[in-house]
């Protein structure tokens, strides 16, 4: 019996195939598409996934402000930070993240959508690199129709 023939396939950046991927936010609920988008990102609904390589496709989540989240969340969830200066911890509301990222469009970032997903992402080098590879826009436009992005609806992944 050869062995060699049952070879564990390991990834790494010159064999990773990244995609780019359009998720439309309308009517979903923030915390279950934050999830499917960190797995994503990740590259965890691809057959070839290695856990130390970025082997995740680049997102890009459109009509972000008609995402829902139930009961009083919206005013009554309150996120803290902290500057690392002595009275230095800020509060805010998924309201007021959402209005900020609204009001700033920080080269297609928005505030209330890094702070959810960036949560749900390793905790070192490859969770800060993957972060990068999300684009999140206010509108149904976005200026990446050059990558001729495909459309994912959210609610067939699991």
């Amino acid at each position: 019996m050869d062995t060699l023939s049952y070879k564990t396939i390991s990834a790494n950046s010159a064999t990773v195939n990244k995609e780019w991927v359009v998720v439309d936010a309308t009517d979903q609920i923030l915390g279950r598409m934050g999830s499917k988008v960190a797995k994503l990102l990740r590259g965890k609904y691809k057959p070839n996934f290695t856990p130390h390589v970025d082997c995740g496709d680049n997102v890009i989540i459109i009509n972000a402000g008609k995402v829902k989240l139930t009961g009083n969340k919206w005013t009554d969830r309150i996120y803290f930070s902290h500057t690392g200066y002595p009275g230095g911890q800020r509060q805010n509301t998924p309201l007021t993240l959402l209005k900020k990222g609204e009001k700033n469009g920080r080269k297609g970032k928005h505030a209330l959508y890094i702070k959810v997903i960036k949560g749900m992402l390793p905790k070192n080098i490859l969770g800060r690199k993957l972060l990068n590879n999300l684009y999140v826009y206010s509108g149904p436009e976005h200026p990446h129709q050059a990558q001729q992005p495909k459309l994912i609806d959210l609610n067939t992944l699991k």
